[in-house]
Protein backbone atom coordinates (compact mmCIF):
# COMPACT_ATOMS: atom_id res chain seq x y z
CA UNK A 1 0.00 0.00 0.00
CA UNK A 2 1.76 3.58 -0.58
CA UNK A 3 1.83 5.36 2.08
CA UNK A 4 -0.58 8.52 1.73
CA UNK A 5 -1.27 11.05 4.86
CA UNK A 6 -2.88 13.87 4.50
CA UNK A 7 -1.12 16.30 6.18
CA UNK A 8 -3.37 18.15 9.13
CA UNK A 9 -3.44 22.19 9.85
CA UNK A 10 -0.58 22.21 7.11
CA UNK A 11 -1.03 26.15 6.34
CA UNK A 12 -1.39 26.89 9.70
CA UNK A 13 1.66 24.48 11.19
CA UNK A 14 4.49 25.85 8.50
CA UNK A 15 3.03 29.31 8.85
CA UNK A 16 3.86 28.95 12.09
CA UNK A 17 7.14 28.08 11.71
CA UNK A 18 7.87 31.52 9.99
CA UNK A 19 10.51 29.30 7.44
CA UNK A 20 13.17 31.47 6.64
CA UNK A 21 15.06 30.37 3.20
CA UNK A 22 18.61 29.94 5.30
CA UNK A 23 17.23 28.60 8.09
CA UNK A 24 17.42 24.67 9.64
CA UNK A 25 14.22 23.37 10.42
CA UNK A 26 13.37 19.28 11.97
CA UNK A 27 10.69 17.85 11.06
CA UNK A 28 10.22 15.46 14.07
CA UNK A 29 7.53 13.23 12.23
CA UNK A 30 8.31 12.81 9.22
CA UNK A 31 5.84 10.47 7.63
CA UNK A 32 4.62 10.57 4.13
CA UNK A 33 6.69 13.92 3.79
CA UNK A 34 3.77 16.50 3.64
CA UNK A 35 4.46 19.00 6.29
CA UNK A 36 8.42 18.66 5.36
CA UNK A 37 7.53 19.25 1.47
CA UNK A 38 6.29 22.77 2.47
CA UNK A 39 9.07 23.24 4.37
CA UNK A 40 11.92 22.08 1.99
CA UNK A 41 9.90 24.51 -0.83
CA UNK A 42 10.09 27.46 1.47
CA UNK A 43 14.33 26.82 2.11
CA UNK A 44 17.36 28.33 -0.51
CA UNK A 45 20.36 27.03 -1.17
CA UNK A 46 21.51 27.21 2.51
CA UNK A 47 18.95 26.53 3.90
CA UNK A 48 18.25 22.43 5.51
CA UNK A 49 15.69 20.32 6.55
CA UNK A 50 16.28 17.07 8.54
CA UNK A 51 13.26 14.88 8.68
CA UNK A 52 13.20 12.10 11.46
CA UNK A 53 10.43 9.56 11.52
CA UNK A 54 10.77 5.63 13.37
CA UNK A 55 8.35 4.11 10.42
CA UNK A 56 10.83 2.91 8.06
CA UNK A 57 7.30 2.64 5.54
CA UNK A 58 7.74 6.87 5.80
CA UNK A 59 11.18 6.84 5.46
CA UNK A 60 10.87 5.36 1.86
CA UNK A 61 8.06 7.17 1.05
CA UNK A 62 9.57 10.29 2.16
CA UNK A 63 12.46 9.98 0.54
CA UNK A 64 10.93 9.65 -3.08
CA UNK A 65 8.60 12.83 -2.46
CA UNK A 66 11.64 14.59 -0.96
CA UNK A 67 14.00 13.66 -3.83
CA UNK A 68 13.79 16.94 -5.99
CA UNK A 69 15.29 18.74 -2.66
CA UNK A 70 18.61 16.89 -2.74
CA UNK A 71 20.99 18.55 -1.04
CA UNK A 72 18.65 20.17 1.21
CA UNK A 73 17.12 17.53 3.32
CA UNK A 74 18.52 14.65 5.44
CA UNK A 75 16.15 11.90 5.87
CA UNK A 76 16.99 9.90 8.97
CA UNK A 77 15.26 6.62 11.05
CA UNK A 78 15.06 7.28 14.66
CA UNK A 79 12.59 8.08 17.40
CA UNK A 80 12.53 11.98 17.69
CA UNK A 81 13.11 11.48 21.13
CA UNK A 82 16.64 10.88 20.33
CA UNK A 83 16.64 14.85 18.57
CA UNK A 84 19.70 15.83 20.97
CA UNK A 85 22.05 12.86 19.89
CA UNK A 86 20.85 13.31 16.51
CA UNK A 87 21.56 16.78 15.99
CA UNK A 88 25.37 16.12 18.20
CA UNK A 89 26.03 13.46 15.22
CA UNK A 90 24.83 15.57 12.68
CA UNK A 91 27.15 18.75 14.27
CA UNK A 92 24.05 20.91 14.82
CA UNK A 93 24.08 22.85 17.23
CA UNK A 94 21.05 25.08 17.03
CA UNK A 95 17.70 25.12 14.83
CA UNK A 96 15.40 27.51 13.22
CA UNK A 97 12.12 25.33 13.78
CA UNK A 98 10.87 22.04 14.66
CA UNK A 99 7.26 20.15 13.88
CA UNK A 100 6.15 17.74 15.55
CA UNK A 101 2.69 15.85 14.01
CA UNK A 102 2.00 13.19 16.86
CA UNK A 103 0.31 9.89 16.66
CA UNK A 104 -0.50 7.41 14.45
CA UNK A 105 -0.53 7.95 10.58
CA UNK A 106 -3.81 7.47 7.96
CA UNK A 107 -1.26 4.84 6.40
CA UNK A 108 -0.62 3.30 9.62
CA UNK A 109 -4.22 2.52 10.29
CA UNK A 110 -5.33 1.91 6.82
CA UNK A 111 -3.07 -0.95 6.28
CA UNK A 112 -4.68 -3.69 8.14
CA UNK A 113 -1.68 -6.13 8.75
CA UNK A 114 0.01 -3.54 10.97
CA UNK A 115 -3.05 -3.84 13.42
CA UNK A 116 -3.34 -0.43 14.72
CA UNK A 117 -7.75 -0.69 13.16
CA UNK A 118 -10.17 -2.51 14.92
CA UNK A 119 -12.11 -2.36 11.73
CA UNK A 120 -10.14 -5.20 10.11
CA UNK A 121 -9.14 -8.53 11.33
CA UNK A 122 -5.04 -8.36 11.33
CA UNK A 123 -2.40 -9.63 13.87
CA UNK A 124 -2.16 -7.70 17.24
CA UNK A 125 1.04 -5.28 16.24
CA UNK A 126 0.70 -1.38 16.08
CA UNK A 127 4.32 -0.72 16.72
CA UNK A 128 5.44 2.48 14.53
CA UNK A 129 8.99 1.19 14.47
CA UNK A 130 8.97 -2.61 13.62
CA UNK A 131 12.38 -3.00 14.77
CA UNK A 132 10.71 -2.91 18.89
CA UNK A 133 10.10 -5.98 20.61
CA UNK A 134 7.23 -5.02 22.37
CA UNK A 135 3.69 -5.35 19.98
CA UNK A 136 0.29 -4.87 21.31
CA UNK A 137 -0.26 -8.68 21.46
CA UNK A 138 2.31 -8.65 23.94
CA UNK A 139 0.46 -6.44 26.12
CA UNK A 140 -2.44 -7.96 25.74
CA UNK A 141 -1.45 -10.97 26.63
CA UNK A 142 1.02 -10.90 29.36
CA UNK A 143 -0.21 -7.81 31.20
CA UNK A 144 -1.76 -7.97 34.83
CA UNK A 145 -5.31 -7.42 34.80
CA UNK A 146 -4.62 -4.17 36.81
CA UNK A 147 -1.32 -2.78 34.01
CA UNK A 148 -4.49 -3.61 31.55
CA UNK A 149 -7.09 -1.98 33.82
CA UNK A 150 -4.87 1.27 34.76
CA UNK A 151 -3.58 2.16 30.84
CA UNK A 152 -7.11 1.19 29.23
CA UNK A 153 -7.90 3.77 32.04
CA UNK A 154 -5.44 6.71 31.95
CA UNK A 155 -4.49 6.56 28.37
CA UNK A 156 -7.80 4.96 26.57
CA UNK A 157 -9.98 6.98 29.26
CA UNK A 158 -12.56 4.10 28.85
CA UNK A 159 -15.16 4.43 31.85
CA UNK A 160 -15.58 0.28 31.23
CA UNK A 161 -11.47 0.02 31.55
CA UNK A 162 -11.95 -2.50 34.69
CA UNK A 163 -14.42 -4.82 32.76
CA UNK A 164 -12.30 -4.76 29.67
CA UNK A 165 -9.68 -5.78 31.32
CA UNK A 166 -11.01 -8.06 33.32
CA UNK A 167 -12.82 -9.42 30.12
CA UNK A 168 -8.99 -9.38 28.05
CA UNK A 169 -7.14 -11.74 31.41
CA UNK A 170 -10.81 -14.10 31.04
CA UNK A 171 -10.33 -14.41 27.02
CA UNK A 172 -6.57 -14.93 27.02
CA UNK A 173 -6.79 -18.09 30.14
CA UNK A 174 -8.98 -20.11 27.42
CA UNK A 175 -6.64 -19.32 23.95
CA UNK A 176 -4.39 -16.25 23.27
CA UNK A 177 -5.20 -13.09 21.68
CA UNK A 178 -3.56 -12.49 18.37
CA UNK A 179 -5.43 -10.61 16.30
CA UNK A 180 -7.18 -7.28 16.32
CA UNK A 181 -10.92 -9.16 15.80
CA UNK A 182 -10.41 -11.45 18.24
CA UNK A 183 -9.67 -8.38 20.89
CA UNK A 184 -12.49 -5.98 19.83
CA UNK A 185 -14.79 -8.92 19.66
CA UNK A 186 -14.05 -9.41 23.78
CA UNK A 187 -14.29 -5.62 24.21
CA UNK A 188 -17.77 -5.52 22.63
CA UNK A 189 -18.74 -8.33 24.99
CA UNK A 190 -17.57 -6.45 27.91
CA UNK A 191 -19.38 -3.24 27.78
CA UNK A 192 -23.53 -2.73 27.94
CA UNK A 193 -25.02 -2.66 25.21
CA UNK A 194 -26.35 0.30 24.49
CA UNK A 195 -22.74 1.33 24.07
CA UNK A 196 -22.38 -1.77 21.68
CA UNK A 197 -24.74 -0.45 19.92
CA UNK A 198 -23.91 3.18 19.65
CA UNK A 199 -22.18 5.36 17.31
CA UNK A 200 -18.73 5.09 18.26
CA UNK A 201 -17.08 1.23 18.05
CA UNK A 202 -16.34 0.57 22.11
CA UNK A 203 -12.51 -0.99 20.93
CA UNK A 204 -11.57 2.67 19.79
CA UNK A 205 -10.34 3.72 23.55
CA UNK A 206 -8.54 0.73 24.09
CA UNK A 207 -6.86 0.64 21.05
CA UNK A 208 -5.82 3.89 21.25
CA UNK A 209 -4.54 2.69 24.77
CA UNK A 210 -2.83 0.04 23.25
CA UNK A 211 -0.93 1.57 20.29
CA UNK A 212 0.10 4.44 23.12
CA UNK A 213 1.84 1.81 25.09
CA UNK A 214 3.43 0.19 22.94
CA UNK A 215 5.40 3.20 21.33
CA UNK A 216 6.01 4.86 24.58
CA UNK A 217 4.07 8.08 22.80
CA UNK A 218 3.38 10.13 25.61
CA UNK A 219 6.47 9.28 27.53
CA UNK A 220 8.50 10.20 24.32
CA UNK A 221 6.37 13.47 23.91
CA UNK A 222 7.30 14.48 27.61
CA UNK A 223 10.92 13.67 27.38
CA UNK A 224 11.30 15.16 24.52
CA UNK A 225 9.73 18.84 24.42
CA UNK A 226 12.39 20.88 27.20
CA UNK A 227 15.43 19.46 25.17
CA UNK A 228 14.04 20.52 21.76
CA UNK A 229 13.15 24.34 23.10
CA UNK A 230 16.67 24.05 24.57
CA UNK A 231 17.85 23.64 20.78
CA UNK A 232 16.12 26.53 19.50
CA UNK A 233 17.86 29.78 17.99
CA UNK A 234 16.71 32.82 19.10
CA UNK A 235 13.47 33.30 17.66
CA UNK A 236 12.84 29.98 16.96
CA UNK A 237 9.92 27.81 16.74
CA UNK A 238 8.52 24.24 17.94
CA UNK A 239 5.27 23.28 16.16
CA UNK A 240 3.45 20.58 17.93
CA UNK A 241 0.01 19.24 16.57
CA UNK A 242 -1.82 16.59 18.64
CA UNK A 243 -4.98 14.34 17.96
CA UNK A 244 -6.10 14.02 21.76
CA UNK A 245 -6.45 15.51 25.21
CA UNK A 246 -3.81 13.43 26.94
CA UNK A 247 -1.25 14.70 24.36
CA UNK A 248 -2.40 18.68 24.43
CA UNK A 249 -2.30 18.89 27.85
CA UNK A 250 1.25 17.78 28.23
CA UNK A 251 2.59 20.28 25.32
CA UNK A 252 0.44 22.92 27.09
CA UNK A 253 1.82 22.25 30.84
CA UNK A 254 5.50 21.87 28.47
CA UNK A 255 5.59 25.09 27.10
CA UNK A 256 3.97 26.89 30.21
CA UNK A 257 6.55 25.62 32.30
CA UNK A 258 9.25 26.40 29.92
CA UNK A 259 7.77 30.30 29.46
CA UNK A 260 7.41 30.45 33.49
CA UNK A 261 9.89 27.97 35.26
CA UNK A 262 10.22 30.23 38.00
CA UNK A 263 9.06 27.61 42.08
CA UNK A 264 9.98 30.31 43.93
CA UNK A 265 6.92 30.83 46.72
CA UNK A 266 4.19 33.44 45.16
CA UNK A 267 4.76 35.72 47.97
CA UNK A 268 8.59 36.09 47.26
CA UNK A 269 8.90 39.60 46.46
CA UNK A 270 11.64 38.37 43.65
CA UNK A 271 12.58 35.20 42.28
CA UNK A 272 15.67 33.54 44.04
CA UNK A 273 15.21 30.04 42.10
CA UNK A 274 17.16 31.30 39.16
CA UNK A 275 15.24 29.80 36.65
CA UNK A 276 15.11 31.91 33.86
CA UNK A 277 12.03 31.75 31.46
CA UNK A 278 13.64 30.29 27.42
CA UNK A 279 10.77 31.53 25.58
CA UNK A 280 6.63 32.43 25.47
CA UNK A 281 4.19 30.91 24.23
CA UNK A 282 2.68 31.91 20.77
CA UNK A 283 -0.71 30.50 20.79
CA UNK A 284 -2.49 31.44 23.53
CA UNK A 285 -5.59 29.03 22.28
CA UNK A 286 -4.63 26.23 20.29
CA UNK A 287 -5.06 26.26 16.78
CA UNK A 288 -7.57 23.92 15.02
CA UNK A 289 -8.71 23.26 11.95
CA UNK A 290 -11.19 25.41 10.22
CA UNK A 291 -14.53 23.90 9.51
CA UNK A 292 -13.44 23.40 5.70
CA UNK A 293 -10.71 21.21 6.72
CA UNK A 294 -12.87 19.06 8.99
CA UNK A 295 -15.18 18.24 6.43
CA UNK A 296 -12.86 17.47 4.29
CA UNK A 297 -10.62 15.06 6.65
CA UNK A 298 -12.68 13.40 9.66
CA UNK A 299 -9.04 12.81 11.39
CA UNK A 300 -8.78 16.58 10.99
CA UNK A 301 -11.61 16.94 13.89
CA UNK A 302 -9.58 16.82 17.43
CA UNK A 303 -6.33 18.43 16.16
CA UNK A 304 -4.71 21.29 18.03
CA UNK A 305 -1.67 22.96 17.31
CA UNK A 306 0.18 24.78 19.87
CA UNK A 307 3.43 27.25 19.26
CA UNK A 308 6.45 27.61 21.63
CA UNK A 309 8.83 30.72 20.60
CA UNK A 310 12.26 30.84 21.77
CA UNK A 311 13.74 34.24 23.56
Amino acid sequence: MEFVHKPVLLKEAIDALAVREDGIYVDGTLGGGGHSYEIASRLGSNGRLIGIDQDEAAIRAAGERLSCFEGRVTIIRDNYVNFPQIMDRLGIEKVDGILLDIGVSSYQIDTADRGFSYMEDAPLDMRMDQRNTLTAKKIVNEYTQEALYRLIHNYGEDPFAKSIAAHIVRARQKEPIETTGQLADIIRGSVPAKVRNGGSNPAKRTFQALRIECNRELAVLEESIDGMIARLNSGGRLAIITFHSLEDRIVKNKFRENENPCICPPNFPVCVCGRKSRGHVVTRKPVIPSPQEQRDNKRATSAKLRVFEHI
